[in-house]
């Protein structure tokens, strides 16, 4: 199942934003997912609202990565 995901994300990369080139899409991902694990270390104390505010932070940042 992971590799045919994998298969069916290489077959439409160009669809999500990453257009500008691999190392411009891995930059802008990475960003994303520091900010996620940030966001996310800075609740820590409370576990559920890390991984909800981690979680909404990581699928919004990638969702204006797809959209840009």
């Amino acid at each position: 199942m992971r590799f045919a995901w994998f298969v069916w994300l290489a077959r439409h990369f160009g669809e999500f934003g990453y257009g500008d080139g691999p190392l411009r899409g891995a930059i802008g991902t990475l960003a994303v997912l520091l900010t996620a694990a940030l966001t996310g270390y800075t609740l820590r104390r409370h576990r559920a609202a890390a991984a909800a505010a981690a979680g909404v932070v990581c699928i919004a940042g990638l969702a204006w990565l797809a959209a840009h």
